[in-house]
């Protein structure tokens, strides 16, 4: 009896050890290893015009990093409010908004005089679109004291299936040519990037994250549930609607930037909170964001330098994403 009780007290010590050391270790080490990725990306195979080469790579760095950050950061929180590991905002139909909204530009005002509108003022009409319904339709279902785990994923489905059919739709209806060009604008892409719009999507994401960072502390009390964190102090209504808020902001600049990645979210987050043992927002936000850009800069140079672009990485994205989905909820992730 003494012998399986010994060894099971120092596994229990080793793994307390562990937990107290662990998140800052990985911060640590997936930092390193994304600096790594990030001078690699840029120095290799440089030749030719670094004048030119050099800022398009740059670009290209920051869009991944700015992608990484917002969708990392806008899937932890969302699942933080939702109380569950394996809702989204794209699982919620966001992506296929994103979808409906290139599809219905399209049919309405043809897919040449689409690209001839310009990516600044797509980007704008994009991202108030999909920062209006997503707030709209977020704060409605998580606010209020009663609500379900099926009621948000029978609206989520609901809506994403109704945006996809109209979309659906609309494409039977333009010309083959037009869906030519609304195909490219379905595939996250990172290698046509506006560094204006770059520019502009970092400032909407800094300023976005000022009030995430002002109530860091409290995101680990709404975590605990909406009757803890009011028996606690935290008005629950004001901090998940900022939360939602935030999301959407963050998610609309993301996908308007280079376009959806359904289950990118999904794959860094639970990653993140399998490597984080504390379930501290300052633990699994940096983990996630690292894990993001990881994932996003080691991908595109494998993608480069082993397949010379013979696919698209948010296929690889998307892949790997959807299995882990499925994963989790064979393994009863819905609660």
């Amino acid at each position: 009896m003494a012998d399986t009780v010994l060894p099971a007290a120092l596994t229990q010590h080793k793994r307390r050890t562990v937990k107290t050391v662990r998140p800052r270790t990985w911060i640590i080490l997936l930092g390193l290893l994304t600096a790594v990725l990030v001078a690699v990306f840029m120095t290799i195979d440089l030749r030719g015009n670094l004048g030119y080469i050099l800022p398009r790579r740059a670009i290209k760095i920051g869009s991944m990093l700015l992608v990484a950050y917002a969708v990392g950061v806008s899937t932890v929180l969302f699942q933080t409010v939702t109380a569950n590991r394996i809702l989204t905002p794209s699982i919620m139909g966001f992506d296929a908004l994103y979808m409906l909204i290139q599809t219905g530009l399209t049919f309405a005002i043809g897919g040449q005089a689409l690209l001839s509108m310009g990516a600044p003022v797509r980007f704008v009409i994009e991202v108030m679109l999909m920062v209006a319904f997503s707030f709209l339709l977020y704060r409605w279902l998580f606010t209020g004291g009663g609500k379900s785990l099926h009621l948000m994923l029978l609206v989520g489905i609901v809506f994403g299936t109704m945006f996809r059919g109209i979309s659906s739709l609309l494409q039977r209806l333009i010309d083959p040519s037009e869906f030519i060009i609304l195909q490219d604008l379905f595939f996250a892409s990172f290698n046509n990037v506006d560094g204006l719009l770059l520019a502009v999507s970092a400032l909407a994401v800094a300023a976005a994250s000022i009030p995430i960072w002002r109530m860091r502390r409290e995101l680990d009390v709404l975590a605990l549930g909406r009757d803890t964190a009011l028996n606690l102090g935290v008005n629950h209504r004001r901090a998940v609607t900022t939360v939602l808020m935030v999301c959407a902001v963050l998610v609309a600049v993301s996908t308007a930037l280079v376009g959806p990645i359904t289950f990118f979210g999904l794959l860094v987050a639970s990653l993140a909170y399998l490597l984080c043992s504390h379930f501290r927002h300052t633990f699994v936000l940096p983990i996630a964001v690292l894990l993001g850009a990881i994932a996003l800069i080691g991908g595109q140079l494998v993608l480069e330098q082993v397949f010379s672009f013979d696919t698209a990485l948010s296929i690889v994205i998307e892949f790997a994403g959807g299995l882990l989905f499925i994963a989790l909820l064979l393994k009863g992730s819905v609660k």
